[in-house]
């Protein structure tokens, strides 16, 4: 049985993969206006209600590694060294996996270009990073040993989810991030740096 089963996850696996990329071919040479999700499909040779099994929507097939953030980001805090504070924990987590934007390499240029020219994938992504700052703020709350809806909880997780946009298009991105941690983690002093 555990063979059938691994066999069936590889499969979905691969189709998943198969319209993830037959829609960033199609929306690169198209443009992502100009392609239906029949089109994916067909690239993809499957059915279009198999697409949906894999991807809600048209804009769910761009961002198809969205799967794992939200429990990557609870892991961050939950699973953090003895002695470390969440924020320490948080920074570390996205120094490690959302500096992605100085990738050079040809899939993500093309990817990030679609991104900024598509305001309906813009707003889509931000979107679905956003959505997991309830999440967060949970973990945040749990490990803290504060009421889950403490406002400060709900600021530090949406803050800390905003930072990756704030640092795009940033001359040196890690820097930024850097000095947006130190904000959260001594405040906001007036004329100092």
């Amino acid at each position: 049985m555990t063979e059938t089963t691994g066999r069936r996850e590889r499969k979905k696996a691969q189709t998943r993969k198969a319209l993830a990329d037959a829609a960033m071919q199609l929306f690169t040479e198209r443009g992502y206006d100009r392609v239906g999700v029949r089109d994916v499909a067909e690239r993809a040779d499957v059915a279009v209600t198999t697409l949906f099994k894999h991807f809600p929507s048209k804009e769910a097939l761009v961002f198809d590694d969205d799967e794992g953030r939200e429990a990557a980001l609870v892991t961050a805090v939950r699973d953090r060294g003895p002695g470390q504070s969440v924020l320490v924990a948080l920074r570390k987590h996205l120094q490690d996996t959302r500096m992605e934007f100085r990738d050079d390499s040809p899939e993500f240029t093309a990817l990030r270009r679609l991104v900024d020219e598509t305001p309906a994938l813009q707003e889509y992504m931000h979107r679905m990073w956003l959505r997991h700052q309830a999440a967060l703020a949970a973990a945040i709350a749990d490990a803290s040993g504060v009421p889950e809806d403490d406002v400060r909880v709900a600021a530090l997780a949406r803050f800390v989810m905003e930072s990756p946009a704030l640092v795009r298009g940033h001359d040196d991105p890690r820097r930024a991030l850097e000095q947006i941690f130190d904000l959260l983690e001594r405040g906001w002093r007036d004329g100092s740096r």
